[in-house]
């Protein structure tokens, strides 16, 4: 298993795994809902959409799948980056998708139709991590670079390179504020 994430509402879990499925659980039963089988090699991301009702997962096949958590049908197939996807998340609202991926590249993808809105591009290693604020208005990326770069999401400008980490930033996270935020490194 390479990733994990609980719905918004706190009853289900996903589980991406290097067996190119995600698992979605029942909490309280521990009884699995749906196994989601699409991806060509192994699932490193999973992200729940902020309602709930849509599931994103990024894989080493370079793609990203949307899936419908309710019937775990799959939606449609993201297409774009040129390596491993290793990190998905949604904006708070919903409506925009952020994928990192091994192609150093971050890309913005708009929720609903899969069209790709923007690539970001500035990082001279891997991306491994994207966060969004909770506002909605930064996203952050961290990479192989030992740098996180804040990002304007609406114009896709860099706003800030933040230095210091020794190795590999591998995760994110902004607080509920949007004032800190926390990084975790190899």
């Amino acid at each position: 298993v390479n990733s994990l994430a609980i719905s918004p509402e706190g009853t289900t879990l996903a589980s991406g795994s290097a067996d190119r499925t995600v698992r979605l659980w029942d909490i309280s039963s521990g009884r699995e809902l749906h196994t989601l089988s699409g991806h060509r090699h192994a699932v490193i991301a999973v992200a729940f959409s902020p309602k709930g009702g849509m599931l994103a997962s990024g894989s080493w096949d370079k793609t990203i799948n949307l899936w419908d958590v309710a019937s775990g049908r799959e939606l449609r197939t993201l297409s774009g980056h040129t390596a491993q996807v290793a990190a998905v998340a949604f904006s708070p609202d919903g409506t925009v998708l952020a994928s990192g991926s091994w192609d150093k590249t971050i890309k913005l993808w708009d929720a609903a139709s899969g069209r790709e809105r923007r690539t970001l591009s500035g990082h001279t290693g891997w991306v491994e991590c994207v966060a969004f604020s909770p506002d909605g208005r930064l996203l952050a990326s961290g990479s192989d670079d030992h740098t996180i770069k804040l990002w304007d999401v609406a114009s896709g400008r860099e706003l800030r390179t933040l230095a210091g980490n020794t190795s590999t930033v591998s995760s994110l996270a902004f607080s509920p504020d949007g004032k800190t935020l926390a990084t975790a490194g190899a």
